[in-house]
């Protein structure tokens, strides 16, 4: 069964999933980051600058027929608007893509959601249909005092 966590209240979502994935990668887990383009494109720049001397391999693909499937098999760090991709990793990160669709492959779902109102009526929502389909949904808020 996917565990679903969800990091709520978060400032710099891009930030944020910059540190998760770099945390990821050390321990040689592959992550697929599920968001809209616009978002996906500031993550891509993000993890070519996010620390000076880590660089975070990280593929960027168009759709589910993608060209690039082949050296996608070589990179542990996926970023597509899409989760369903053949071969995909089995954790996912979501920067506020729609739910997946089928949740049978994924073993760890992790949502981070801004503290902007709109993202977190869409959080709502997805953390909603989680619960509808029987999973377990852990949440934790960020504590951070606000600067």
């Amino acid at each position: 069964m996917t565990a679903v966590e969800f990091h709520t209240g978060i400032e710099d979502p891009v930030g944020f999933a910059c540190k998760l994935l770099r945390k990821a990668f050390r321990q040689g887990v592959r992550v697929l980051v599920t968001a809209p383009e616009a978002v996906l494109a500031r993550l891509d720049r993000a993890l070519w600058v996010f620390e000076e001397r880590d660089f975070i391999p990280h593929l960027r693909l168009s759709g589910p027929g993608s060209e690039k499937q082949a050296l996608a098999a070589q990179t542990p760090i996926w970023l597509s608007a899409a989760a369903n991709h053949a071969n995909a990793p089995n954790v996912v990160l979501n920067l506020g893509a729609s739910a997946p669709i089928d949740m049978a492959p994924i073993e760890r779902l992790i949502e981070v959601v801004s503290n902007e109102r709109d993202e977190v009526q869409a959080g709502r929502l997805r953390w909603r249909q989680y619960k509808a389909l029987g999973l377990d949904v852990m949440r934790h808020p960020n504590t951070a005092p606000a600067a």
